[in-house]
């Protein structure tokens, strides 16, 4: 494991990264998404995914809760805008069948080490509803003790009272993600995403207090209105919150696919070459508060699980992102959802009713989904090795893969070449090691190894900046 390269003004060559700064995938799985087979059916995925499971591994649950009282502009995921409250019990009875049907195909001995609620906005459920989500869950899975496993769930501020958060942590959850997104008042208000900064404080301070062994804030540059100096001055605040882990997205604007994103104006978006400008302060601003600069979007404390698992070649990732986690199991649940058993992958439905339907007739709701194939293992293994840590030993690979490195990847090496040239890596018949500029663009030196990725489809995917 060679050493991770500092980015610092030395080694910022924006020129350089003007020209790689192409659309791709964020690499939560390879293959990605895109090549899921809604041709595939449901009792064929399921079959295949219990006889390629190793059933001796832990496994990891994620629950999706699509509600939101109120709709951000910026967000991209799937949701649910409504008031009403009472949308929610329905959902919760649909999504318990669905979990006694997934325990009986998976459960059994096997221990849940990880567990994740997103959404949408979790709390939107009261909290009684929490705690029968949280009752379900022990019945029907064998949960390690919340000061052994990761238990987590996303927060919005705004819905989350202290009544909610010390109910967070007596029910088990242990780590806690936090919207904030940006702390500038405009800002907010482009986003319709207002919420104090003295009560995100509050909240931290509180966690602390109830012992939550994590907290993470997302933060998105690239909103409308802000500037290098607001975002600056966010950071400044954020960082004096100490918080242990920081996701700061790249905001991809693309109003044709999300219709809350037609509520923001283009005029009001910062430049390509201001948004370049907002990473580049982030990263120095972070690294230089005593944070570990993870890779692609997320930064975390020296003695945070991630810098430590990354330190010793053991970082992974999954479509929660990076985790010390990816070698369990996936089981994913709710409107949307995309489970990873083994060597393969399958989706939930994304439209609500549709979801229900399924459920309710047949106890599941799998839409598509891909079996890999052996070329598909060993570059989902490739590329994690290179966006995790941002080198690879290429002998030890070979062995690994039991491939002709050279013969194998004759066709890349001829492109990954050319990145070398341009001094995002250093290639060796031996290894190959991202310098500091190569770490910004790892998703540029991932899509060389990407055999799904035509340039047709790049419009598809966000920017890599």
């Amino acid at each position: 494991m060679k050493q991770l390269a500092t980015i610092d003004s030395l080694s910022w060559d924006t020129q350089l990264i003007k020209r790689h700064d192409l659309a791709g995938p964020r690499y939560t799985s390879y293959p990605t998404a895109l090549q899921f087979d809604s041709s595939l059916t449901a009792t064929d995925l399921m079959q295949q995914a219990k006889s390629s499971t190793d059933i001796k591994q832990p496994l990891s649950l994620y629950f999706h809760v699509p509600f939101c009282a109120h709709v951000c502009y910026y967000c991209a995921c799937n949701k649910v805008i409504t008031a009403q409250r009472q949308r929610s019990q329905p959902y919760l009875d649909t999504l318990y069948k669905e979990m006694q049907y997934m325990s009986e195909q998976y459960s059994g001995s096997r221990k849940v080490e990880q567990l994740h609620i997103g959404g949408g906005t979790p709390t939107f459920l009261s909290d009684s509803q929490l705690g029968e989500l949280m009752d379900k869950t022990r019945q029907l899975f064998n949960l390690v003790g919340d000061d052994q496993g990761d238990f987590s769930i996303e927060i919005d501020p705004r819905e989350c009272s202290p009544e909610t958060l010390h109910n967070l942590r007596q029910l088990g959850f242990n780590r806690i993600s936090i919207g904030i997104q940006d702390l500038q008042h405009n800002v907010q208000e482009a986003v319709n995403r207002v919420q104090p900064t003295e009560q995100i404080v509050e909240l931290i301070n509180q966690a602390r207090a109830e012992g939550f062994k994590s907290i993470n804030v997302d933060l998105i540059y690239g909103l409308p209105l802000q500037s290098v100096e607001s975002f600056s001055d966010t950071l400044t605040q954020v960082i004096e919150m100490s918080v242990d882990r920081l996701s700061v997205f790249n905001y991809a604007h693309m109003p044709d696919r999300f219709r809350p994103q037609r509520h923001i104006r283009d005029q009001d978006l910062p430049s390509a070459q201001q948004k370049l400008a907002i990473q580049r302060q982030t990263i120095k601003q972070l690294t230089e508060a005593g944070y570990i600069y993870i890779g692609m979007d997320h930064f975390a404390k020296p003695s945070d699980e991630l810098s430590l698992a990354q330190a010793s070649g053991q970082l992974q990732r999954n479509f929660q992102g990076y985790t010390t986690h990816a070698d369990c199991d996936l089981v994913a649940m709710g409107v949307s959802a995309i489970s990873k058993i083994g060597d393969l992958y399958y989706q939930n439905s994304h439209d609500l009713p549709v979801y229900t339907q399924l459920v309710e007739s047949q106890q599941h709701a799998i839409c598509r989904g891909v079996a890999l194939s052996h070329d598909d293992k060993i570059r989902r293994d490739l590329i994690k090795e290179l966006i995790c840590h941002c080198y690879l030993d290429i002998n030890e690979f070979a062995a690994q893969q039991q491939i002709d490195f050279a013969q194998y990847f004759a066709t890349e090496l001829v492109e990954l070449q050319l990145l070398a040239d341009d001094k995002l890596l250093d290639l060796t018949e031996n290894s190959i090691q991202l310098s500091a500029t190569g770490r910004l663009l790892v998703r540029r030196v991932c899509m060389i190894f990407d055999r799904y990725l035509p340039k047709a489809q790049q419009q598809k995917f966000s920017r890599i900046i």
